[in-house]
């Protein structure tokens, strides 16, 4: 291991190019031991690449790395793993039919004393131990899928540590956590960081890089920027630095008047698998209403309900007067719904399919010529319009979705909803993973939606975002409805108390 402050890790002249693209143009980066270095950046400015081409997922095409004082050209991430160097993703690739346990021993099991055969025993003990000494209250025989996705990204986390490496990559690790767990992986990042271990800290959260950073590289367009020590940066340099311009305003104005009209009344929502219960609440036309609350709060359960994605016992909704059911998501499309998913990877996009058809495949039967051909022009049309109006940057329309940075594949997900045309919108997490400017553009089409008439219900972790984009808040605390709060009128604290209400 490096001493403290000496140079870790060094990236010199990086570049790589893909079909159309030039991803890395001469990046170069330092991390020194024992310190966090954030690397920040838009949607599309390099930093997954970056680190992908470190990590041996992609070839570079120029350059050098430099890793605990000798260069190295890793082939694989097992390679990277092999040799200390480990990496949290934002999109987590989880064995989710398996327990806790067997996702972190995956590939390196500890065996039995003098035989074959994997020791269940020894497993549970050393996960025990990790969890222990990361203060993480997980039983490491739960099954993966049963647990809310802040719990896995902490697994991941644990993952991570216990290769006991010398340098961590963490993308993105708290876009699905509550403000208590984000408090508890800086614990553990200073941990790491006191042992000497180099910490590179992808966030969009500007708020948590000036809190646990030591020094923050900023890329754009594929090239470095600047680096500068954290103590140095204010918020609005890192956006002017992050963009090339001035965002004076992180929130787009809501300048417009909610109706007076219901569209939709929800009575005595409960879910037959998870402990949602007695959920009342009415959404207005043009309203943004938002739904805040604690890591396993019902948040996200209530989405699934109302948009058919989960099994309901008991409770009503009524559109526009109507009653509806939405025993399906293909039900709650000919509805007038449409659902952007917290887990964009698992359940928002196909990512073997082009960025085409991910836009067009909820509007198919608008693609038709006559009842059984669908046509390539409409396709094209459709396809195009989301790219011109959601400014996504992808070399093609024949991109497979899987090779667009995170926020890109958002505004997708968002163009193919709209293509849609919806009544009410359900959003849970809609920025998870946004950079700072396409989080603004994000806000400002939500806001658009509602001007149009629209319905948008928002489950957000930022308290700062549903204050600033929503209306009024709905809380959720231990799967029951908490209160409701005027945006206009409501702090943090009074909303952090209602969440802390059924928890």
């Amino acid at each position: 291991m490096q001493t403290m402050g000496e140079a870790l890790l060094q990236m010199e002249a990086i570049s790589k190019s893909f079909p159309g693209v030039k991803a890395l143009d001469h990046v170069s980066m330092q991390v020194k031991a024992g310190t966090v270095h954030a690397l920040m950046g838009e949607n599309g400015a390099g930093k997954s690449t970056l680190m992908k081409c470190l990590l041996g997922i992609y070839s570079k095409d120029d350059g050098h790395f430099y890793f605990n004082g000798r260069e190295v050209n890793f082939r694989s991430s097992k390679e990277a793993l092999d040799n200390g160097l480990a990496m949290v993703h934002q999109e987590l690739n989880q064995a989710l039919k398996r327990s806790v346990m067997d996702n972190i021993w995956l590939g390196r099991y500890p065996k039995m004393k003098g035989l074959p055969f994997v020791s269940e025993k020894r497993m549970y003990e050393d996960t025990l131990a990790i969890f222990k000494e990361l203060d993480i209250d997980i039983d490491p025989k739960t099954i993966m899928n049963t647990m809310p996705v802040s719990k896995r990204q902490m697994v991941e986390i644990a993952k991570a540590v216990s290769f006991d490496a010398k340098a961590i990559v963490f993308d993105e690790p708290t876009s699905s956590l509550t403000e208590q767990e984000v408090d508890h992986l800086f614990k553990i990042i200073r941990m790491l960081r006191e042992r000497g271990c180099g910490i590179i800290y992808i966030s969009h959260k500007m708020e948590e890089i000036l809190r646990i950073s030591d020094e923050v590289t900023i890329m754009r367009d594929g090239r470095w920027v600047a680096t500068k020590p954290a103590q140095d940066l204010t918020m609005n340099e890192i956006i002017r630095l992050m963009v090339g311009r001035e965002l004076t305003n992180r929130f787009p104005a809501k300048d417009y008047s909610v109706s007076d009209e219901t569209i939709l009344r929800v009575e005595n929502l409960s879910s037959a698998y998870s402990h949602l219960r007695d959920v009342s609440f009415e959404l207005k036309r043009g309203e943004i209403l938002g739904v805040a609350g604690l890591d396993s709060s019902g948040r996200t359960e209530l989405m699934e309900n109302m948009f058919g994605t989960a099994t309901r016992k008991a409770g009503e909704m009524w559109k526009d007067g109507k009653r509806i059911v939405n025993r399906s998501g293909k039900e709650a499309i000919s509805n007038g719904f449409a659902m952007v998913t917290e887990e964009r990877r698992a359940t928002g996009i196909f990512s073997i399919l082009t960025v085409r058809d991910n836009t067009v495949i909820s509007s198919l039967k608008s693609c038709r010529v006559g009842n059984v051909f669908l046509s390539k022009k409409k396709m094209i049309k459709k396809a195009a319009w989301a790219i011109d109006a959601l400014r996504i940057k992808t070399p093609s329309q024949n991109t497979q979705i899987r090779a667009l940075s995170g926020g890109n594949q958002q505004k997708v997900i968002f163009g193919r909803w709209i293509q849609t045309s919806p009544d009410i919108f359900l959003l849970d997490e809609p920025t998870r993973g946004i950079d700072v400017g396409a989080k603004y553009e994000i806000y400002q089409l939500i806001i658009n939606l509602a001007k149009e008439g629209k319905a948008v219900m928002m489950v957000s972790s930022e308290m700062p975002e549903l204050l600033g984009v929503c209306n009024r808040i709905l809380v959720m605390s231990g799967g029951r409805l908490a209160g409701a709060v005027d945006a206009a009128n409501t702090t943090q604290e009074e909303i952090m108390t209602l969440a802390a209400k059924y928890a």
